[in-house]
This record gives structure tokens, C-alpha cells and sequence, in this order.
């Protein structure tokens, strides 16, 4: 999650510079993976699901849940790769606070938001960041912390890529999941009229703060903070 997922002589690693371009290639299989998965989901959960008030508050509560799941992969994502590339503990973790705390907002939320009024749906901005912080701020210190045993422990146990591909794919599923259960909970009942044009949208909501959140803030702040790091462990 918060390594490259290229592979092979022509892709990223850590000690081959890489550009945004190349990180949201390589986000793109996850995203188109995920979302797949996702569709099947929302459809199964939608044929045990009565009216549409019964249908906002169940997908409102499953909205809810891989949101606030979604923040635990993403922080400790965030801090895993900060960790690859500087050994500042206390950056590791303002970033892990920081990064995922917009990133996820702008995938789960902002993005899918944006996406439903412009299909014409009168939906309402939720920003859980606002509305729920003590919850948040539970899920995002267990994520920071998941962050610094992988790193510590787990890389150090069984090397840094053997959890890396699952890593991705979940984080990336619960995304998806969040955008689309946000989308149905306020109101975006008719979604397979258009589902084409959502999975679009749903794509461009995931790919980019994901790529944003695991890979590309935390190495740049790693990276400039280098030169003149302390903290080491």
C-alpha cells in the first residue's frame, strides 16, 4: 500500500525515480479491480434492501464503516511509505495524520459528491471529518500505528513486498466501496441507469487521492525533510 506497485525493468522502485504518471498506472489495474468487485456488491446488497429510506440508512451505515476503514488503510499506508524513504518518526506521523485526513474526504466524499450533482442528484455533503472526529480520530491513530509495526516488524520479518499487492487491492476496495455506497445513500438510487459513466467517475475518485495519499505526498515530504533529519531511529 505504501509502496510502489510497479514491477519489472521498465517500472518503479525505490531507488529508480518515478513521476505521478507512472503511480497512477499502476493504481489503475487496483482501481478497475476493485470497482468491478464493488458494483457486484452494491447490486447483491441492493436486492435484500426494501424502500428507498431503508436503502439511505443501510448504505448510509456501510458508507460509514468502509470510510472510517478506508482511513486505517490509508494512514498506515501513508506512514509506511514515509518510512521507506526517511526514518523521522514524529514526520511519520504528522503525515499519516494529515495526508489521509484529505485524501480520504476528497475520495470518499468530495469527489463522489461532485460526481452526483453533475448527473442531477440534490445530494448533501457529509464531511465526517466535521461531524464525527472522535471516531476519526480513533481509526486514524490505529492506521498510523498499523503503519509504524509494518514497517518495524513485518518488513523487517518477511521483506517489504509481501503484503504490498493486498495492501493496495483493500485499500482501494474500501474506497470504492465508501464513493459508492456515499453516492446511493443520499439519494443516487438510479446509479445502473448510468453505471457506465459512474465507474468512470468512481475511477477518477479513487485513483488519484489514493495515489495522492500512498505514494506520492509521503515520499515527497520524505524526501525533502532528508537533508537535515534528526530523528532517526
Amino acid at each position: 500500500m505504501g509502496q510502489s506497485c510497479c514491477q519489472g525493468p521498465h517500472c518503479c522502485d525505490s531507488k529508480q525515480k518515478h513521476t505521478l504518471f507512472d503511480e497512477l498506472v499502476c493504481h489503475f489495474p487496483y482501481a478497475v479491480l476493485s470497482l468491478a468487485v464493488g458494483f457486484i456488491i452494491l447490486s447483491t446488497l441492493t436486492v435484500f434492501i426494501g424502500s428507498a429510506q431503508q436503502a439511505c440508512d443501510a448504505f448510509y451505515r456501510l458508507f460509514h464503516t468502509c470510510h472510517f476503514m478506508h482511513i486505517v488503510f490509508a494512514a498506515a499506508g501513508t506512514v509506511l511509505a514515509f518510512l521507506r524513504y526517511s526514518r523521522s518518526w514524529w514526520r511519520a506521523f504528522v503525515v499519516g495524520l494529515i495526508a489521509p485526513a484529505i485524501f480520504c474526504v476528497l475520495s470518499d466524499i468530495v469527489l463522489p459528491y461532485i460526481g452526483g450533482r453533475m448527473l442531477g442528484v440534490p445530494m448533501r455533503l457529509h464531511i465526517c471529518f466535521v461531524c464525527e472526529y472522535t471516531s476519526i480520530s480513533i481509526f486514524l491513530l490505529v492506521g498510523i500505528l498499523t503503519g509504524f509495526a509494518l514497517k518495524f516488524h513485518v518488513d523487517q520479518a518477511h521483506g517489504p513486498s509481501v503484503f504490498s499487492g493486498w495492501l493496495h487491492f483493500g485499500h482501494i476496495l474500501l474506497s470504492s466501496l465508501a464513493s459508492m455506497f456515499y453516492l446511493v445513500s443520499h439519494g443516487f438510487f438510479q446509479w445502473d441507469t448510468v453505471m457506465g459513466v459512474v465507474y468512470i467517475m468512481l475511477i477518477i475518485a479513487v485513483v488519484v487521492p489514493c495515489t495522492l495519499s500512498d505514494v506520492v505526498v509521503p515520499i515527497l515530504v520524505a524526501k525533502m525533510g532528508k537533508k537535515d533529519e534528526r530523528d532517526t531511529f
